[in-house]
């Protein structure tokens, strides 16, 4: 090994490690700054020019996680979010029926929406709601968690680690939806078996609730033009229009607006997030360069990589050691040498995904809803998520991963 290949190495050894603990202790450092600083590492060695940096970053992966985000953020400022959970919840007058609601709402928002920005709003709601009519809100912050990680696995928007996915692979929206789909709806009935037979307790007691939730401000007007830009986005998607494409000139859409101020938009932005995923690109790319010879990459065939049940085991661990986006990425350059590269690409998609439903640090949808539950003074604790993580992660990986070896 040269040593500029060794300094490379040390790079890509230290960003991972770093996104993956979330800091470097002794310094403020967060997850976007060290992916920043690896990238920026790669290209003081010289292992890349500028040009091979830019080329590095997957613009369309950025596009597409912007528009997103923009068209997310209006929903979330405009009210519907609040409204649509409210009414949702509303309805359900039976504990088991909340459960079914909380459910099957995250997960399907989460399916077309990103799931962070989904759990960023359910969370709070199923606090309120829970205190107003005196129940645990703990099995249904943790379904809202895994709901949203089930829920996301369907459609390359669901998710930041699906977006990277659908950018490197060429899988058309309809294609990924056909293969994934059934195995998010499988994961959503998972979510509710699994969590109503770990809390048994809670769902024996009977009750018939009349939860009223606060919907706070909506503007009517903003509602209606960001659902129909999101109809047009979803017929976008589905006839074949490029995901980025779409998306960027849906976002732009909805900041045409006189009600909402375009800074408020903006603060909804995970610019960090963005940051971190150039980084990435650029770490992974100079780490490629490098040390990326024919025979390490031929060696994916050696470990059995196209066999989809070590794959998905494969991506499953890593994903949990380093966070799925980072293990998307490392994962890269040995899937197209595979055999059938859009099946294993299928199958790093749904394993990372799913994977995240493991512990609570598992995906940051678990850590923002960890998160907010505290903020309202409610502790979800590593614990009390893993009795339901542990049986639903192994069922919905088992499950999903026999569903893509059979071929579906």
């Amino acid at each position: 090994m040269t040593l500029m290949g060794a300094a490379a190495l040390l790079i890509l050894i230290l960003t991972y490690a770093g996104v993956a603990i979330g800091r470097i202790p002794g310094l403020r450092l967060d997850r976007a700054g060290i992916a920043l600083l690896g990238g920026a590492a790669m290209i003081a060695i010289g292992t890349l020019s500028m040009e091979d940096a830019y080329r590095a970053i997957n613009f369309d992966t950025i596009t597409l996680l912007l528009g997103m985000m923009i068209v997310v953020a209006h929903l979330k400022v405009s009210g519907a979010f609040r409204a649509l959970g409210a009414y949702a919840i509303e309805h359900a007058h039976a504990p088991f029926m909340l459960l079914v609601m909380v459910t099957l709402l995250t997960g399907i928002l989460s399916a077309f929406l990103v799931n962070d920005a989904i759990c960023l709003v359910m969370a709070p709601i199923v606090v309120h709601v829970t205190r107003v009519i005196n129940r645990n809100p703990i099995p249904y912050l943790i379904a809202t968690a895994t709901a949203s990680n089930c829920g996301s696995v369907a459609t390359i928007t669901g998710n930041p680690q699906n977006m990277v996915i659908g950018a490197l692979s060429g899988i058309s929206y309809p294609a990924f939806s056909a293969a994934l789909a059934p195995v998010a709806l499988f994961g959503l009935v998972a979510v509710i078996v699994i969590v109503r037979v770990v809390y048994r307790t809670e769902f024996a007691r009977s009750a018939e609730l009349s939860p009223e939730v606060y919907r706070g401000r909506m503007l009517p007007g903003q509602v209606l033009k960001a659902v129909v830009v999101c109809v047009g986005l979803a017929v976008a998607f589905f006839a074949g229009v490029p995901v980025a494409k779409a998306a960027l000139i849906g976002g732009a859409i909805l900041l045409l607006t006189r009600a909402i101020k375009p800074a408020r938009i903006y603060r909804e932005i995970d610019g960090p997030l963005l940051f971190m995923f150039a980084g990435l690109f650029i770490v992974v790319a100079g780490a490629e360069k490098t040390l990326l010879t024919p025979d390490i990459i031929a060696s994916a065939k050696n470990l059995g990589l196209g066999d989809v049940w070590r794959l998905s085991g494969f991506t499953a661990v890593l994903s949990n050691v380093m966070s799925n986006v980072p293990a998307v990425l490392a994962l890269r350059p040995f899937i197209p040498g595979l055999e059938n590269p859009e099946r294993a690409w299928l199958v790093v998609a749904m394993s990372s995904t799913l994977a995240g439903n493991f512990t609570l640090l598992g995906s940051v949808a678990n850590l923002i809803v960890a998160e907010q539950a505290r903020a309202a003074g409610t502790q979800l604790s590593f614990s009390a998520f893993f009795k339901v993580g542990l049986p639903l992660t192994l069922l919905t990986l088992a499950t999903g991963t026999a569903w893509l070896a059979a071929g579906f």
